[in-house]
């Protein structure tokens, strides 16, 4: 490989650079193979598999996921109705009230309620971009960038890991996950953000 990335360096042929691409995937593909056996544990390495392939385990790991996806899928376009999901209420979805909210709402008010929560979503970062544009200094576009990065990523994780786009994990969806402690962290946040905002107007 470093011999490849010498001769492209040197005579800027198109071959050395191949050979040396193509070395770097299968090196750093082994690499992290080796690196994920020894610092992942096994069920962290499982809920990958599954992440990739939710039939492999499809009673065990991949089960949460697989019911997920059928809650959503079961929604149609209007839902089931309000309280009247099968997979939530005959408890074929574990962690309905926090970690797969999201399928629950998708089941009851089909797409058109998952996509009233992603435009809800998308309303509040609207804000936070336009607040950051605005922001008085530096350290307050720095909190507004922050809070806007810590809801995006607890919406996408959550609703990703609902659609069975990400892996498993145990992240809260803000506003509709069971639990004070994010729902308290959130209302915080906005806080501080109405605070930045106030600040805008004074002189």
């Amino acid at each position: 490989m470093g011999l490849s990335i010498w001769g492209w360096l040197s005579f800027k042929k198109k071959y050395y650079f191949w050979i040396a691409y193509t070395s770097l995937l299968v090196v750093g593909s082994l690499a992290a193979s080796s690196l994920a056996h020894n610092a992942l544990k096994d069920y962290q390495i499982m809920r990958l598999i599954v992440f990739l392939d939710p039939s492999i385990d499809p009673r065990g790991s991949g089960w949460n996921i697989l019911q997920s996806i059928t809650a959503i899928g079961s929604g149609g376009v209007i839902g089931k109705g309000f309280l009247q999901g099968t997979q939530s209420h005959y408890r074929y979805l574990p962690q309905q009230s926090t970690d797969f909210i999201f399928s629950i709402i998708a089941e009851e008010w089909g797409f058109l309620g998952g996509f009233a929560v992603f435009g809800l979503f998308f309303i509040l970062l609207r804000r936070c971009a336009n607040l950051l544009k605005t922001a008085k200094d530096s350290y307050a576009t720095y909190v507004v960038a922050g809070i806007m990065g810590m809801i995006f990523f607890h919406f996408m994780i959550n609703a990703g890991m609902a659609m069975g786009i990400m892996p498993v994990t145990g992240i809260p969806l803000f506003f509709l996950s069971y639990g004070g402690t994010s729902l308290w962290a959130v209302m915080i946040s906005l806080g501080l953000l109405l605070g930045i905002s106030a600040r805008r107007f004074r002189t």
